[in-house]
């Protein structure tokens, strides 16, 4: 909701339902990244505030006059390529995306009981439905399977320190004006890891349009030379099964069969290029 505060000034206030007891503290997490990665000179809205009522999380930040990006295009994928390195070791909070995608691809569950420190309710529900997928259809097994051997007996992987915003989708969190991307936003989920894992979201949205064939190219070299072949893999394979799940958990049967075909596309373009 826009609102407007004392003084005139415009903002952006964003509520959601208290998912889970630790709701709060993610949020609050979320905030201390946005000032760290502000200071560094990343285009994201300042938060003014972040709070919780008994039923709900929010948080207020800075409007900014731009608009969605309605597609990716190969201007805006080098914009944010060099918007993605301004990530390069500024992993400030002990949230592992990188670990998190591995457990994901590889089929590991967390050791001991419950989820890890570093998996929030959201992830270990996601991880949970990913599990279940080989049972939607032979087409969706077939391509499950592709991806864990794609992983098979790859490590765990080490620490990474750079900040992953982790949903660094178009249209709705890249803001534009004249052509120009003026704003990164819905940070929540922001953690550590590697910036190759913002790359290959790209790379996942580069497929909707032929023009976007070279830039896919340098997305796949800058990934291969920050995590090797095997970690290409990883991401690869973890960010394919986060998009059938989507669809399967929503019952959007005519949505799959694109899922499974890009997703075999994006495998047999990594392995041409290992």
């Amino acid at each position: 909701m826009r609102v407007q505060l004392a003084g005139s000034t415009d903002a952006v206030l964003k509520a959601v339902p208290r998912a889970h007891p630790g709701h709060l503290d993610e949020t609050l997490r979320a905030q201390r990244v946005v000032e760290h990665m502000r200071g560094r000179g990343y285009p994201t809205p300042a938060w003014l505030g972040a709070g919780a009522t008994a039923t709900h999380v929010w948080h207020l930040m800075d409007f900014v006059d731009a608009a969605p990006a309605a597609e990716l295009t190969p201007s805006l994928v080098e914009q944010l390529m060099e918007i993605v390195e301004l990530q390069a070791g500024q992993g400030s909070e002990p949230y592992d995306h990188w670990s998190y995608a591995w457990r994901v691809a590889a089929g590991v569950e967390p050791a001991g009981a419950g989820p890890e420190l570093s998996e929030t309710p959201e992830q270990s529900r996601l991880r949970r439905s990913i599990a279940r997928l080989s049972g939607y259809s032979d087409a969706v097994s077939a391509l499950v399977e592709r991806l864990r051997l794609a992983c098979a007996d790859v490590p765990a992987p080490r620490e990474a320190p750079d900040m992953v915003h982790a949903d660094l989708s178009t249209p709705g969190n890249v803001l534009v004006r004249d052509g120009a991307v003026v704003a990164v936003v819905d940070i929540g989920n922001a953690g550590s890891g590697t910036r190759a894992i913002d790359l290959t979201t790209l790379v996942w949205y580069s497929f909707q349009d032929p023009l976007l064939d070279d830039v896919r190219r340098r997305l796949w070299t800058k990934i291969l030379d920050l995590v090797g072949g095997e970690g290409a893999a990883v991401l690869t394979a973890a960010h394919v099964l986060h998009m059938l799940e989507i669809p399967i958990r929503e019952g959007r049967r005519d949505g799959v069969p694109g899922v499974v075909e890009r997703g075999h596309r994006a495998l047999d373009e990594l392995r041409a290029l290992r």
